[in-house]
C-alpha cells in the first residue's frame, strides 16, 4: 500500500511533457518570447539558441524539473496573459494534481506533530462531493448543447455548508492579493479556491451580453445573459438566470454577489442568489480589456503574415501597433436600405507584418483607439482584390486596448487642415522635420487660439495658419497644447 501511495502521488513526466508542448504550441511567437523571459532558471545562451518550440517542453523540464515547472507555467501563463480554455484545459488537471499533493503533505505534517502513531498505509482522502460536482459540470458542458434546468436551479439549492466542509482547509492556504474585508474575496482568490462559502464577490460589470436563449430538461424555453466582471485582482464570467435581472443590472455598475454557484472560472448567478449594488472598486485597464473579451465571442488570433496568407473571407482576430488611423467619414455603398456608411481605416503592425483593416459603421464609429496604441481587433474578415489582402469589420467586431501609446510633448507647426467639425479636427503639422496627421477636440483648438466654434471655424483657424504650439501627444492625439 505504501508503494501505491508513492505512485498515486507522482505525475507523470511523460504526460507532462505532451501537454507542455501542446500548450507552447498554442502561443503565438510573442507569447512565446513573453514565456521564455519569464523562466529565469533556463541560461540565456539556451534561450537564444536555435531551439524549436517542439524542443522546449523537454528544456523547461530539465531545468524546472517536473513540479516546479508546472507551477512556472501557471504563473507565466497568467502574465502573458494566456487564461483561455484553450490553454487552461491542458494546464489545469497537473495544477490540481500538484495542488491535491501539496494540501495531502501539508495535512499529514500537521498530523505527524499531534500523533505519533499515524501511518503511512493511510487510505488516500476520497475527493469531495463539491470536487465530483465541478467535474461533472465540466462534463455536462462538453456532452449537453441544452442548459438544464436541474443544473440551473438544482443546483441552488446545494446547501453552502456542503462546499464549505470540503473546502475549509484550502482556503486559508490560498495566495492573496492585498487586504480586503472580511467579508469578502477577491475574483483571482475565488478562482484559485473554487469556493465562495458564507463571503461575497465584489466586481464591476465591464459588459453584458443580450439576452440569450436556453432549454430545461423539460423543454421549458427560458432565458439567461453574460456578465463579464473585473476587481482589483482579476476578471470571470457569470452567467445569470432570469429575464428580471437582466433590467436590474447595468454595464458600468458595481455589484456584490453572494450564495452564486462556482463553477470552472465562471459564477452561476441564479434566483437564490443575493445581488446588491455597492462602491466602485479600482479596475486596471488590463482586466477591463480582459473582461470585455470574456463575453464578446472571439475567432482565434493570427499574425499579420498569416493573415495575409488566409483565403479570401476568413475570419479570424489580429494584434499589434496602430501606426495610421484615417478619420471617419461617409462614403457610398451599393445595395441596402442606406446608400451611404460611416467607415476608417487602420494600418496595424506585428512582428510579421502590416495589413489595412477597414473599419464599417458602429465598428467606425465606436473605435476610440489612436495611433501608437497597442490593440486587438476581433472577428475580421479577409478581404482579397487583385493582389492586395486587408480585413474587413463584421459586425462582432471589437477593438480593444492592450496598451496605450506613450505620452511625449513635441514642439509642431500647424500647416494644414484635412477635416474639422465641433468634435474634432484632423491636422496636418509638421513634427521633427516630417509631416504627421494630428488629431484634436476642436474645443481644445478654439480655447487655445481663441477661436470661435459657431460658424465657420474651419476659415477662422486658416486665418491663423500657419502656427507653432507646444503639444503634449499621444499616439497621434492632441491632448494638450499651449501656443508659442
Amino acid at each position: 500500500m505504501k508503494a501505491a501511495c508513492k505512485m498515486e502521488r507522482k505525475i507523470s513526466e511523460a504526460a507532462w511533457m505532451k501537454a507542455l508542448t501542446s500548450i507552447i504550441e498554442e502561443l503565438d511567437k510573442r507569447q512565446y518570447k513573453k514565456m521564455l523571459n519569464s523562466l529565469d532558471k533556463i541560461p540565456n545562451g539556451v534561450k537564444k539558441g536555435n531551439n524549436s518550440k517542439e524542443e522546449m517542453p523537454q528544456i523547461i523540464i530539465q531545468h524546472f524539473g517536473v513540479e516546479e515547472s508546472i507551477s512556472a507555467m501557471k504563473k507565466v501563463l497568467y502574465e502573458i496573459p494566456r487564461r483561455d480554455d484553450v490553454v487552461q484545459e491542458l494546464l489545469r488537471p497537473f495544477v490540481d494534481k500538484l495542488r491535491n499533493k501539496q494540501q495531502k503533505q501539508k495535512d499529514k505534517g500537521k498530523k505527524r506533530k499531534f500523533s505519533d502513531s499515524e501511518s503511512e498505509t493511510e487510505e488516500p482522502e476520497k475527493p469531495s462531493r463539491f470536487s465530483r460536482d465541478i467535474n461533472t459540470e465540466r462534463w455536462r458542458g462538453q456532452k449537453r448543447k441544452y442548459v438544464s434546468e436541474s443544473e440551473s436551479e438544482d443546483e441552488e439549492r446545494e446547501p453552502v455548508d456542503q462546499q464549505k466542509k470540503s473546502q475549509s482547509d484550502k482556503e486559508n492556504t490560498r495566495p492573496s492579493r492585498g487586504n480586503f474585508k472580511s467579508w469578502r474575496k477577491t475574483i483571482y482568490d475565488l478562482k484559485e479556491s473554487l469556493y465562495l462559502g458564507n463571503k461575497a464577490i465584489v466586481g464591476k460589470v465591464i459588459r453584458k451580453s443580450g439576452l440569450r436563449p436556453y432549454e430545461t430538461q423539460n423543454k421549458e424555453k427560458k432565458v439567461m445573459f453574460y456578465l463579464g466582471l473585473a476587481d482589483e485582482t482579476d476578471s470571470i464570467k457569470a452567467v445569470v438566470y432570469g429575464k428580471n435581472r437582466y433590467e436590474e443590472i447595468k454595464e458600468g455598475s458595481y455589484y456584490l454577489f453572494r450564495e452564486v454557484i462556482i463553477g470552472d472560472n465562471t459564477v452561476k448567478v441564479t434566483k437564490l442568489s443575493t445581488v446588491s449594488k455597492t462602491t466602485a472598486v479600482q479596475v486596471p485597464a488590463e482586466l477591463k480589456m480582459e473582461a470585455r473579451m470574456i463575453v464578446d465571442p472571439q475567432k482565434p488570433v493570427l499574425s499579420i503574415k498569416e493573415a495575409k496568407a488566409s483565403y479570401d473571407k476568413t475570419e479570424m482576430s489580429v494584434e499589434g501597433i496602430i501606426t495610421k488611423l484615417t478619420p471617419v467619414s461617409k462614403i457610398k455603398v451599393k445595395g441596402g436600405r442606406r446608400r451611404t456608411a460611416l467607415q476608417r481605416d487602420l494600418i496595424l503592425q506585428d512582428d510579421t507584418g502590416s495589413i489595412r483593416i477597414c473599419l464599417w459603421r458602429d465598428q467606425a464609429d465606436q473605435c476610440t483607439a489612436e495611433v501608437g496604441d497597442s490593440v486587438r481587433v476581433t472577428n475580421v474578415k479577409t478581404d482579397h482584390y487583385m493582389e492586395t489582402v486587408s480585413l474587413n469589420s463584421t459586425g462582432l467586431t471589437r477593438v480593444y486596448k492592450v496598451q496605450a501609446a506613450a505620452v511625449q510633448t513635441e514642439t509642431v507647426e500647424i500647416i494644414g487642415i484635412i477635416k474639422a467639425s465641433k468634435k474634432e479636427t484632423w491636422l496636418e503639422a509638421e513634427l521633427d522635420q516630417e509631416l504627421k496627421t494630428l488629431v484634436v477636440e476642436s474645443k481644445l483648438l478654439a480655447k487655445t487660439f481663441g477661436i470661435r466654434l459657431e460658424g465657420d471655424f474651419e476659415e477662422r483657424l486658416l486665418d491663423k495658419m500657419p502656427f507653432s504650439a507646444e503639444a503634449e501627444i499621444q499616439g497621434n492625439k492632441i491632448t494638450a497644447i499651449t501656443k508659442m
